[in-house]
């Protein structure tokens, strides 16, 4: 082999080996890449069940106050039903006098 072919086959072996690193750091980097966007799946499907119960949650608060609400204007309509009677009850105890 001459002096020339000896130097290109040189270089061509060296070009090999950065290739090899190369796809070796390639291959771990690939690997912590995967292993991040798991924890981060995880992440996002923990978070996205929270999301769920506390928009459960929300709900329930919502129709618990519109029940209390409801509720509340039950006892403000009994009480002015009660003052009408209460009134009426006058106007007949004046009327028989």
């Amino acid at each position: 082999m001459t002096d020339g072919q000896e130097k290109t086959l040189s270089n061509f072996a060296v070009r090999v080996r950065q290739i090899m690193q190369l796809c070796d750091k390639l291959r771990r980097e690939n690997c912590e890449i995967r292993e991040q966007l798991d924890v981060k799946n995880s992440e996002i499907e923990s978070l996205t069940m929270k999301f769920r119960q506390l928009e459960r949650q929300y709900e329930n608060l919502k129709t618990a106050r519109i029940i209390e609400v409801k509720q509340g204007d039950f006892t403000r309509a009994k009480t002015k039903i009660d003052d009408l009677i209460n009134e009426i009850d006058n106007c007949i105890r004046l009327l028989n006098e």
